[in-house]
């Protein structure tokens, strides 16, 4: 491989710092303000300014959670009064406690560097293997400046994680006061772009219904953090509710790595701001192209992407949202520690829908491309296509909310330096509960099993392509 480091070569650790100084910079140059929810508020959820909320409570989607299970939101068109700034207290202040029993079987979890594509896998033999342990703790600080600037900032522990504590979101919102039928809302620091359906909407980024969530979300966790600033316009045509959002962001340019060459995977370990996630066997090329890790955060171009985001709420009981993504990535770029530039576009689509007075559904789907490295005769190392969809029922029944989800995702790789035996197909799927045991503790339980078949199984690591993996948890979520 000819590669000349000089040429691309940046200062990783001054990136990362740049990116953090610039979440900082955000949340201290300005009076921030509103508590307001926009951490991941869901795609085709309500088009109007996010709604403030309570750390852990659920996006607005989830409408048919009964009272008592998480914090109420309250109304979006009616932000915090002004006499209402609240800079540190305990009404800003709080702390999440993730703590569960896991079986799980199969084969040897990413996470530890295996080809599985669950957080956790199985024995020696493939076999069940129990562990109690910590997830998560999250500090989450959401200050309201005035009536319409705020901020959000989380940061927190998570096992398998390489530094452990880390800083999760910082970013700011502004949230005018809506006063007539177009308003317009902001954001900026870092975050996640609003994708998921499944995430909360304040604070730490938790899923609602499940423990785990989709793998588009869970990819989306990983791999699409961004540095950036975005503008909502919202308007309000008679019963019809419209929005139109556009960001530009920096510190993304790694995107696409863990879908081409781990592919993808389903677990609720989040990107933080410093933080890699480990690689799997790589074949003889990548793995001397290739840091054998890939970190979400950085910037390699100097170059910044985009992306848009179309709402429409009707008067009818359903919202859909589509948005469009391009990090506008160099492919040919990278640092002398062999973390590459991707290049990565993709097109989400996101539905949710009352199917009755207790009965939600979300759906969503994606499709899209990612390529890396040079491109002897015309065609880049890697070159990966990827898609997956997957649809959501929650039913509540009394104090429970039940949760059944089914998904299907798949890879096709063309690079030149990328066999076929890297594209992949699967599919999974998901039954899970959630109750409030008391105002502040939350009860899951959760089973989820995943098939799927991938060649470098077989080439690389010497196992079937073919694998089955379940896994058991019951997880208790605690709020201070």
């Amino acid at each position: 491989m000819s590669v000349s480091v000089e040429q691309r070569r940046r200062g990783t650790c001054a990136n990362v710092g740049a990116a953090l100084a610039l979440s900082v910079c955000w949340l201290a140059a300005a009076p921030a303000g509103a508590q307001t929810a926009a951490s991941a508020s869901e795609p085709a959820g309500p088009v109007q300014p996010a709604p403030v909320s309570a750390p852990d409570a659920p996006a607005p989607v989830v409408s048919n959670t009964p009272p008592a299970a998480l914090a109420p939101a309250a109304n979006a068109a009616a932000p915090a009064p002004q006499s209402q700034t609240d800079i540190l207290s305990r009404n800003t202040l709080s702390v999440l406690l993730d703590g569960r029993f896991v079986a799980a079987s199969g084969e040897r979890s990413f996470v530890d560097g295996g080809f599985g594509k669950t957080r956790f896998g199985g024995n020696a033999h493939g076999g069940y293997k129990a562990r109690l342990i910590a997830a998560e703790a999250d500090v989450i600080w959401m200050p309201r400046f005035t009536g319409s600037l705020s901020a959000n900032v989380s940061a927190g522990w998570q096992r398998d994680h390489e530094h452990g504590f880390g800083l999760i979101e910082a970013f700011l919102n502004y949230l005018p006061q809506n006063r007539g039928k177009v308003s317009f809302s902001a954001r900026a620091g870092l975050m996640w772009p609003e994708i998921s359906l499944e995430h909360s909407t304040g604070g730490a980024w938790s899923v609602v219904n499940t423990i785990t969530p989709s793998a588009i979300n869970a990819w989306v966790g990983e791999e699409v953090k961004v540095v950036g600033v975005e503008g909502t316009l919202h308007v309000s045509l008679g019963e019809h509710e419209l929005a139109a959002t556009g960001g530009v962001f920096g510190f993304n340019d790694t995107s696409g790595t863990l879908l081409s060459f781990r592919g993808w995977a389903l677990h609720d370990e989040k990107a933080t701001a410093f933080s890699h996630f480990p690689l799997p066997p790589l074949n003889s090329f990548i793995t001397n192209a290739q840091e054998h890790r890939t970190r979400s955060t950085i910037d390699l171009d100097k170059q910044p992407g985009y992306y848009v985001r179309l709402d429409w709420r009707p008067p009818w009981p359903f919202g859909v949202a589509v948005f469009y993504y391009d990090n506008r990535g160099d492919p040919e770029a990278f640092f002398e520690t062999l973390q590459w530039g991707w290049r990565t576009r993709f097109w989400n689509v996101g539905v949710n829908a009352d199917l009755g007075p207790n009965t939600k559904l979300l759906a969503q789907g994606m499709a899209g491309s990612t390529i890396m490295g040079f491109k002897p005769n015309g065609v880049y190392w890697v070159h990966t296509n990827f898609r997956s969809a997957y649809a959501l029922i929650t039913q509540t029944v009394g104090r429970f909310a039940i949760s059944g989800r089914a998904e299907a995702f798949g890879t096709r790789e063309h690079g030149s330096r990328m066999e076929p035996e890297n594209s992949e197909d699967g599919w999974a799927l998901t039954l899970a509960a959630r109750t409030n045991v008391t105002n502040n503790l939350t009860a899951f339980a959760e089973l989820l099993d995943v098939h799927s078949r991938r060649g470098t199984r077989l080439t690389l690591g010497g196992i079937s392509p073919f694998q089955a993996q379940s896994v058991f948890q019951i997880a208790l979520r605690y709020r201070l």
